[in-house]
């Protein structure tokens, strides 16, 4: 029995009890069931008396011992016991505790998932770093945590499309293109431009594309230059990317609003919903009226456009993407930013508070790490996937809330003991499948499965916790908070361990005989695998089958 599954028949209980008018009060959609503080209180436990009891005009406890009298009569409830004012404690038989294990199994990739956020249609955009130079410490931490929002939301039920926002027009893009210039041709950095060595890189590539950019003048030739070094810049973004085992949906470009009239549209219909305004030549947005500190200008007076024209613009275009919520994951610095995005939205027609949402993300640091011999003055994602691994980073950064800095000690990462976290987990999923391929060697098959038979204390543990797995998920999905899922593995494994030291999946020694017993402890281990794989696919994080 699965706590979904309990959660249903306590609310049939009530459905039950207002039929037959022991009661009268309106049941909740979801009664909520919870592992007690205390496993020699039970499996479960719900406060739905507390809760109900004083509406229905009665004491919690009554209430509690009028469901209680329903409840264990539920086939696979073995005891009900009645705690303080009301709380129901309620301990499974084994068999239909230990039913779970067959549920994981057969559900296999499916476990875990949930319906929550049906009908959600998100946008979500993430890291959207310039594509002027290589991806960095700075968007490592939204790479990471953005890509397993976006999972742990589909594994939610809602629809979302993960977005890379490529701020490709602006100035800084012709000092970008004057950088390589100036690389190719052997003359200094100009003034406010990169010096890096990927740009010596950027050069060699443009010029082995298009040897004949070298010969032309500076004017005819930049265009091209910007064009080609931009194309491989973002080449190598996306490269890196992928060795993270992130990906993107859509990578939007900002040139595309500017080229496509989208601003100007923009403008335009931002002035028929009543907030704009004209002030010394430039037009503004009244943002002010939804919270934001100032108002905020879009076209400047000589006829530019500014940023903020591009971000409403952008906006704009995710709503007319037919995106109900947009999700924004911003770096520390960008504080700022929030009020003027969700006034955006209020502009726009739409609900600040439901229809766009920012998240911002704390600065990382990872002890020992070395500047970029290409950058120069950054440390590269790159440099750290090679240096720690993505399995490890992305684990470590997925354990955190977004709002918490983290200080990474990389001996830590990189040593095979429990004291890492990502090793401990890993290790788990390696020692079920050895377990699972011992027994085949053994001839332990889940050809048969008595439930009853996990009676071990460390079975109802187990159980227990790959129980809570579904609502883990929601959870994380609901509050964007990836790290639960991490913390919860941690969980998983802690019980999986000490289920491996306590019982035997196989026979000992020359015994050769396979009793039911066996066949049950198979399923259970195969279970464990099931939810510590799915866990951690949420994760981005791989899941060894040896290590």
């Amino acid at each position: 029995m699965t706590p979904e599954e309990l959660s249903a028949a306590i609310s049939a209980c009530l459905t039950q009890a207002v039929a037959a008018g022991e009661i009268s009060v309106d049941i909740p959609d979801v009664v909520r069931v919870e592992r007690p503080k205390s496993r020699e209180h039970g499996d479960w436990a719900t406060n739905i008396a507390l809760q109900l009891g004083k509406k229905a005009g009665m004491a919690p406890r009554d209430f509690a011992q009028l469901l209680a009298a329903r409840l264990a009569e539920v086939p696979g409830v073995g005891a009900v016991d009645i705690a303080g004012p009301g709380v129901l404690n309620i301990t499974l038989d084994a068999a239909a505790a230990g039913e779970l294990a067959r549920t994981i199994v057969e559900a296999g990739k499916a476990y875990g998932t949930n319906d929550a956020l049906a009908g959600h249609v998100v946008n979500m955009e993430f890291v959207s770093a310039n594509p002027t130079g290589p991806l960095h410490i700075g968007h490592t931490r939204w790479a990471a945590l953005g890509d397993a929002i976006a999972r742990v939301l589909r594994a939610s039920g809602a629809e979302v499309t993960s977005e890379y926002y490529i701020n490709d027009a602006g100035n800084q893009m012709n000092v970008f293109a004057r950088s390589v210039y100036n690389r190719m041709h052997g003359l200094p950095v100009p003034e406010g431009g990169y010096p890096g060595e990927y740009i010596k890189e950027l050069a060699d590539s443009v010029e082995a594309e298009a040897p004949q950019l070298k010969g032309m003048d500076e004017d005819a030739a930049l265009p091209q230059i910007r064009e080609l070094a931009y194309k491989a810049q973002m080449a190598d973004i996306k490269a890196t990317l992928a060795d993270f085992g992130v990906g993107f949906d859509v990578f939007f470009s900002e040139t595309s609003l500017h080229e496509g009239g989208a601003v100007a549209d923009a403008v335009a219909r931002l002035r028929e919903q009543g907030h704009i305004f004209d002030k010394e030549g430039a037009v503004w947005l009244r943002t002010t009226d939804f919270g934001d500190d100032k108002d905020r200008v879009l076209i400047r007076a000589n006829g530019e456009p500014t940023y903020f024209a591009a971000d409403a613009a952008y906006y704009l275009s995710k709503k007319d993407r037919g995106f109900t919520e947009k999700i924004y994951l911003l770096g520390a610095d960008h504080h700022g930013y929030v009020n003027r995005l969700k006034a955006i939205a209020a502009c726009a027609g739409d609900d600040k508070e439901k229809n766009i949402e920012v998240l911002i993300g704390q600065l990382i640091s990872v002890n020992g790490a070395k500047l970029s011999k290409r950058a120069g003055n950054i440390i590269e994602l790159r440099d750290l996937i090679d240096w720690l691994g993505a399995d490890a980073l992305r684990y470590s950064l997925g354990r955190f809330p977004a709002d918490s800095p983290i200080a990474l000690d990389p001996e830590q990462l990189k040593k095979n003991t429990n004291d890492n976290p990502v090793f401990y987990v890993q290790y788990a999923h390696a020692r079920s499948a050895a377990a699972a391929r011992n027994a085949a060697e053994k001839n332990v098959t889940r050809e048969s499965f008595d439930a009853g038979e996990l009676t071990d204390p460390t079975e109802n543990e187990l159980l227990a916790v790959l129980g809570q797995f579904p609502s883990v998920v929601a959870g994380a999905a609901e509050f964007r908070e990836p790290h639960r899922i991490a913390r919860y593995l941690e969980q998983v494994a802690g019980a999986y361990h000490s289920w491996y030291a306590a019982t035997r999946v196989t026979p000992i020694g020359e015994d050769t005989n396979v009793l039911p017993v066996h066949s049950a402890r198979l399923w259970l281990n195969d279970a464990t695998t099931t939810v510590l794989a799915n866990g951690l696919e949420l994760l981005g994080v791989s899941a060894p089958e040896r290590m």
